[in-house]
């Protein structure tokens, strides 16, 4: 294999959690006397650091601290964190990887207490060497907790066996700074044709991006 690692993202990539997404962003912006946006706009313009999608989507933090909406938010969300369910076949693709001696982590814009707690609420967690989410609700980014991932599996020196398999341009942004590749999905939090202009691999399911893990050696895009 040309991957000694599998680097997942979670939210979008192996939680379906978009559409949760969009219901409590409307109810945020409603309460603003904002214009509520759909799945579709939320795909086209959602991006990392999410204060500035919410500027987009018309948000004054004059009004209302970029701090406060975002516990808002956060807080909306855990009380339904558990109505999302997984991507289809994510047990599937994390057995067949496991299965082929490669190791898997997660790295996530979720806070890390929260994701260990809702990924052991899918069963998952025996599937990962390493859990990293922030230490903050933010969501500015996963570059630096990027990096500290790397270390804490020893493979900083060795990025290029790593392989980063997201929904977002930010994943790909983090793959590219960290030397390791990337795979995008399309399921996710971001458009296909979005996507597609990072240039790398973009698969349509995880049946797809297993294939991908899989191959001796990717061929290039």
């Amino acid at each position: 294999m040309r991957y000694r690692h599998v680097i997942w993202d979670w939210n979008g990539t192996l939680l379906d959690d978009a559409w949760l997404c969009v219901e409590i962003l409307n109810g945020l912006l409603r309460g603003a006397a904002l214009p509520p946006i759909s799945i579709e706009d939320y795909r086209a313009s959602f991006s990392f650091p999410v204060v500035n999608f919410y500027q987009k989507v018309g948000f004054d933090f004059a009004d209302v601290s970029f701090d406060a909406i975002s516990e808002r938010y956060i807080s909306a969300y855990n009380r339904r964190r558990y109505e999302c369910s997984l991507q289809p076949r994510v047990r599937e693709t994390l057995d067949q990887i496991r299965a082929a001696g490669i190791d898997q982590s997660v790295l996530s814009a979720y806070h890390q207490d929260t994701l260990r707690e809702v990924v052991a609420h899918y069963g998952l967690t025996d599937y990962f060497t390493h859990l990293s989410g922030l230490d903050n609700i933010r969501a500015e980014g996963k570059l630096d907790r990027g990096r500290a991932h790397l270390r804490t599996l020893d493979l900083h020196e060795a990025a290029h066996t790593v392989l980063l398999i997201g929904d977002t341009s930010h994943d790909h942004e983090v793959a590219a700074a960290l030397g390791a590749d990337c795979l995008l999905l399309e399921h996710g939090h971001m458009r296909a044709d979005r996507l597609d202009a990072c240039g790398v691999p973009l698969v349509a399911s995880l049946d797809e991006a297993v294939e991908f893990v899989l191959q001796e050696q990717p061929q290039p895009r």
